[in-house]
């Protein structure tokens, strides 16, 4: 397993591939590797999405105090640009983003709690699986718009409109004060 902090404590983990003839096999979750290069995460939930479309964006979304959850995502089928917002009013990096291109061929992203996530589908019938440390509430559900000015996500540029659900487009916008 290789481990880069590629944002505001936002980990990019390459586990260890094994390839043949037949194809490959690799442990996308291994508690022991992650303590290894100190990293702290407790799995209690696993979660799934499934996009039919390209341009479908889910997100931003977070759970607030106590509730926060810490996220590893990744990409079985399909491609994504996936966005992670620091929201931590005590870090130097509040109020700003960063993203990568996950695939079924990448590792995947270790994104810690305090941060707002979401993505958007770079190819038709991608799915998309993450693991959480705590779970879901549903009075703790928050999240921030998608187009919010004050963060001004560089999207992808795509020919048409994004597939964006009715709740996500009410979200509100960020407020960094």
């Amino acid at each position: 397993m290789k481990v880069k902090n590629i944002f505001s404590d936002v980990f990019y983990i390459e586990p260890t591939k094994f390839e043949d003839s037949r194809g490959f096999f690799r442990e996308n979750f291994n508690y022991r590797d992650l303590k290894k290069n100190n990293l702290e995460f407790n799995s209690v939930q696993d979660n799934y999405s499934f996009s039919k479309k390209r341009g479908t964006i889910r997100g931003l979304h977070f759970q607030n105090f106590p509730h926060e959850q810490a996220k590893i995502v990744y990409v079985a089928s399909g491609e994504i640009l996936d966005i992670f917002v620091d929201i931590r009013k005590d870090s130097k990096n509040y109020g700003k983003y960063s993203s990568i291109i996950l695939n079924e061929s990448t590792g995947f992203v270790l994104i810690p709690k305090g941060f707002a996530h979401g993505f958007c589908t770079l190819k038709d019938e991608t799915k998309v699986l993450y693991k959480v440390d705590n779970y879901y509430n549903l009075e703790s559900e928050s999240g921030i718009i998608w187009n919010d000015s004050f963060l001004n996500i560089d999207w992808p540029q795509l020919e048409e409109p994004f597939l964006i659900s009715e709740k996500d487009k009410k979200l509100k916008s960020f407020n960094p004060s």
